[in-house]
């Protein structure tokens, strides 16, 4: 999944929901749920996400979504193996951009 989202240095939780095609309900659940997800509160207490909390959102969704882990396994596994995972998961990412870039030159042919 390519998340489209401009370079800014918070988002709101209506933003980020429509990146990642879910309800805001949900991100609101994955926050009490993973210690990683820790947005900002203004005084209105509206949540702002920084850059660092969408690649952390990113990689909770590529584990519980794509990869199918239950909550307490992604929890466990990004306790016990969080850089190993991260490594994996920015190659995916990378892989994910060459595959599209050469269906696009494919579709030209």
């Amino acid at each position: 999944m390519h998340i489209d989202l401009p370079e800014k240095l918070y988002y709101s939780i209506g933003e980020v929901a429509e990146a990642f095609s879910v309800n805001t309900s949900l991100i609101r659940f994955w926050e009490k749920e993973f210690d990683a997800l820790k947005p900002k509160k203004n005084a209105k207490g509206n949540r702002k996400f920084t850059p660092q909390d969408i690649q952390n959102l990113e990689l909770i969704y590529h584990l519980v979504k794509e990869r199918g882990f239950t909550l307490e396994g992604a929890k466990i596994h990004l306790k016990e193996n969080k850089q190993k995972t991260l490594d994996q998961f920015a190659i995916i990412r990378k892989l994910e951009g060459v595959k599209a870039e050469l269906l696009k030159i494919k579709e030209q042919l």
